[in-house]
């Protein structure tokens, strides 16, 4: 068939994908050519375009065409859950059966499984994540290999650890490219690789297959107006979100950079009389089908979503996106704004940086490949196993923090190192050399994108030009339309009133505390004999908080005074007030010590401080504090032992930590006779607590010397 033919029946196919069968739908030359590319040349193609552009039209146009010659399954890889069930539904339109696989349907795998062997499936989505799964690539990926009619990758920028959002199971797909069956298209799509990841993904891309077709078109985007809003404080942000928020056009979303930190704006808008939903890591899927739902319906004015939603939603009115704080890296940025704007003429995008941004992003940045030495502990506790290890288990051998191990396993498996199994983890005994030069300069490459974001919100040039410099893309030039190019166009003035109720919202101290129920796995090996459930009587009860250090409200008062750097000194009056209200709070709340005041026997009888090696003026001041205000005896603190070394640190793995924490503290004579004649729950002070062993430690000691409940009240939490 010739081209002519062919680009009819292109046309035809994406004129029902939109919705307009038999109209004058028609692929833009640049679609056409990659179409071209992938089903009459039977190409390895890179589509480097902007959020908009049509990338999902070009697969599955081409998907259509593809099958009805006869080819195989199209195999659809990507991160973004809820950009895949936007794309099931867009397929079917076109008469094309699309199935997805991830973590979000486990029930569903087998059944899927069969359809596609079956080939009652023209496309299969899965998430990168199914490629490091044993059973996926045992099973099932060598099928997929041998059957595909054509291979997607989208957000390819993920494969190349020189760019801002590499994912180590995308590395996979290295293996699956070298596996295909000769003559087997492949479509690498993303909207935002500079040059350098380019010429990364694209020589990966032609893995086995000669040199890759790359497709790069401007990233302008026509439709955005950029701005900044300068404001001095979150409550200010808070109360300019509330006051403005109506005065965008449409519907559309307002990223915070933390859980803790959307939660907050969603109950302070919802308070103002908003339809907002929260979208978040911690948000169960139900919840966010229902809120990816009432978006698409413009059932809500936004969504306050964190990183979790990304790039991932595919809404072309969206007419907005607000930033309450600085994302670390312009290319993320660029990629979250870009889902605004791509089917209405105008859209507006406005950050609102806080002065707690870049605490936040160091807090987060603990994501770096970790240094030689502890990669080397975790290759030599494979190698003298002898056996499969899992994550928990290896926690007992290397002091990393449970993601980052991952992380790094992942890297080690796709360079041969280790590779996954039944049961955990195992060594292959092949070379490695750690790549001291590459990791070097990607943690270079981050310091410099949290720079650029710095001297984005400070610049006075172009901001989309500067967004379009930093992805290298060819043609920058001045929008036309920004703050900076044509003045700013919101006011950044609030009422009194609206700044009353959000510090107010923000002023609001109190979270729970969760208890630790289990010990960490590896502990016996550790020479510590603890392990599986921690007994009843020996657990802590669920506890408080003033706030988390990752929230704009208490976080941003807390995180000065518990800094590494931070002068020790007695409690603040205003923290101490505020512990003292989180009490009356705690005591009064369903599942409270005390929901009946009456209840006499609930109500602590005294008060122990945890030994603080760093801030010995501040636990003994609050908890004294706070025994004097709710006129209970303060019985003393535990005494530290000295052993265990690194009683202060923070960030460890589970098993790490308790080694560490293991006969640190003992409940010294007097403090032990101070419990016995005053029996009764106990509340238990310090300042900070991240992974809940030391409060866990310390509950244990203090229920084996007697007492009937431990209720634990720290300044702040993690997370």
């Amino acid at each position: 068939m010739d081209s002519p033919e062919l680009r009819a029946e292109a046309d035809a196919v994406l004129a029902e994908l939109v919705g307009t069968p038999g109209g004058s739908a028609r692929l833009r030359e640049d679609q056409w050519q990659a179409v071209s590319a992938l089903v009459e040349q039977r190409r390895r193609a890179l589509v480097v375009q902007r959020t908009g552009w049509g990338k999902s039209a070009v697969y599955f146009v081409a998907t259509a065409l593809l099958r009805r010659r006869g080819a195989g399954p199209t195999v659809i890889v990507s991160p973004l859950l809820a950009l895949m069930r936007n794309q099931v539904e867009a397929a079917e339109r076109a008469g094309i059966r699309a199935r997805t696989i991830n973590s979000a349907n486990p029930e569903e795998w087998r059944t899927i499984y069969d359809e596609v062997e079956r080939g009652e499936t023209d496309v299969l989505l899965i998430s990168p994540e199914r490629l490091n799964s044993v059973d996926f690539r045992e099973q099932v990926l060598p099928q997929l290999a041998a059957t595909t009619g054509l291979l997607v990758v989208d957000e390819a920028h993920c494969i190349s650890d020189w760019g801002h959002d590499f994912r180590p199971d995308y590395r996979r797909l290295r293996a699956m490219l070298g596996d295909l069956a000769p003559g087997v298209p492949v479509l690498a799509t993303t909207a935002t690789a500079n040059a350098r990841v380019t010429a990364d993904v694209a020589e990966q891309l032609g893995t086995g297959a000669g040199e890759s077709l790359v497709l790069r078109g401007s990233l302008h985007r026509e439709s955005l107006r950029l701005g900044v809003v300068r404001l001095p404080d979150a409550a200010h942000r808070l109360a300019w979100l509330a006051e403005h928020l109506d005065e965008l056009p449409g519907s559309g979303i307002v990223y915070a950079l933390t859980v803790a930190a959307a939660e907050e704006a969603t109950a302070f808008l919802r308070h103002r009389g908003f339809q907002v939903a929260s979208y978040t890591g911690r948000t169960e899927n139900a919840d966010r089908l229902q809120a990816e739902s009432a978006l698409q319906r413009n059932e809500v004015k936004a969504l306050v979503a964190t990183s979790a939603l990304g790039m991932g939603f595919d809404k072309p009115d969206l007419g907005f996106v607000v930033h309450l704080g600085s994302p670390s890296s312009p290319i993320a940025y660029y990629q979250q704004v870009g889902r605004a704007g791509r089917g209405v003429e105008h859209a507006d995008v406005l950050m609102l940086p806080g002065k707690e941004d870049e605490a936040i992003w160091r807090y987060f940045a603990d994501s770096a490949f970790p240094p030689e030495t502890q990669v080397r502990q975790t290759l030599a506790a494979l190698d003298d196993a002898g056996r499969p290890l899992s994550v928990p288990a290896l926690e007992a051998a290397v002091d990393l923090r449970r993601t980052r191990l991952e992380s790094m396993l992942k890297v080690l498996d796709v360079d041969g190192a280790v590779r996954r199994v039944k049961g955990g983890w195992e060594s292959t005994g092949r070379p490695w050399t750690y790549d001291t030069e590459r990791y070097a300069w990607v943690a270079r490459q981050r310091a410099a994108e949290r720079q650029a974001m710095r001297d984005y919100v400070d610049s006075s040039q172009c901001r989309m030009e500067f967004l379009r410099r930093q992805l290298d893309d060819e043609g920058a030039a001045p929008c036309g339309r920004c703050d900076n190019c044509a003045g700013p166009w919101i006011d950044s003035s609030v009422s009194t009133e609206a700044l009353s109720g959000a510090a107010k919202e923000l002023d609001r101290p109190g979270v729970e505390v969760e208890p630790r129920r289990m010990w960490p796995t590896g502990m016996p090996a550790l020479g510590i004999d603890l392990k599986g459930r921690i007994p009843a009587g020996e657990q802590c009860s669920t506890g408080r908080a003033l706030g988390r250090l990752s929230d704009i409200g208490w976080g941003n008062r807390l995180r000065p005074l518990l800094a590494e750097n931070a002068a020790d000194g007695p409690v603040p009056d205003d923290v101490l007030r505020a512990a003292v209200a989180v009490l009356a709070d705690w005591a009064r709340s369903p599942g409270g010590w005390a929901p009946n005041v009456q209840d006499a026997s609930a109500r602590p009888v005294g008060v122990v401080a945890v030994p603080s090696l760093a801030r010995p003026q501040l636990v003994d001041s609050l908890a004294q504090g706070v025994a004097a205000i709710g006129r209970l005896p303060y019985l003393g603190t535990l005494t530290y032992t000295g052993a265990g070394g690194a009683h202060a640190a923070r960030r460890s793995n589970s098993a790490q930590r308790l080694r560490a924490l293991s006969g640190a503290f003992t409940v010294s004579e007097e403090l032990a006779a101070a419990l016995a004649g005053t029996p009764g729950p106990v509340l238990l002070v310090d300042d900070y607590t991240d992974s809940g062993w030391t409060l866990a430690v310390a509950a244990r000691l203090l229920r084996r010397a007697g007492v009937e409940r431990v209720l634990p009240l720290v300044l702040a939490a993690a997370g």
